[in-house]
């Protein structure tokens, strides 16, 4: 059994390329089929943990870059928005909040669905509305969903 090892990263690709060797899955030991497994796991149950956005309060709504209300997420309710193109609908329910209508061609702020984290934000640029969430966002306060 005195095989030899390829020597350069080519003579590799060459060796792995011949059909006289062995599989890749072959070559792999009991040991580093469980590392795979173990680090599939951690990033898995990592994922979770280390990408909530925090609970989400109130539903900020920016037009041109100015604050043109804060709406508390407690109650459902709508509030429109003037813009340049035209009337911007945002919807409120319990704990989550979406941009209902938009005059912008792309309807892109409307396709983001419902915002339920805490700084998620939805951009109608068209139409220079921004519906953001904001609340308690824990040790990620200072991200958005665009970091995400």
């Amino acid at each position: 059994m005195s095989e030899r090892l390829p020597a350069g990263l080519g003579e590799l690709f060459r060796a792995a390329a011949d059909s006289r060797s062995l599989p890749w899955r072959q070559l792999l030991r009991p040991g580093d089929w469980l590392l795979l497994l173990a680090a599939t796991v951690l990033v898995a149950g990592s994922y979770p943990l280390l990408w909530r956005g925090g609970v989400a309060e109130r539903a900020i709504i920016k037009r041109g870059g100015a604050v043109v209300a804060e709406l508390a997420l407690d109650l459902p309710r709508q509030y429109e928005v003037e813009g340049p193109l035209g009337t911007t609908v945002i919807e409120v329910r319990p704990g989550r909040a979406r941009v209902l209508s938009d005059p912008g061609p792309r309807q892109y702020c409307v396709q983001q669905g419902w915002l339920t984290r805490a700084n998620a934000v939805a951009i109608c640029a068209p139409n220079q509305v921004t519906l953001q969430l904001g609340g308690r966002g824990g040790a990620h306060a200072a991200y958005d969903s665009i970091n995400y």
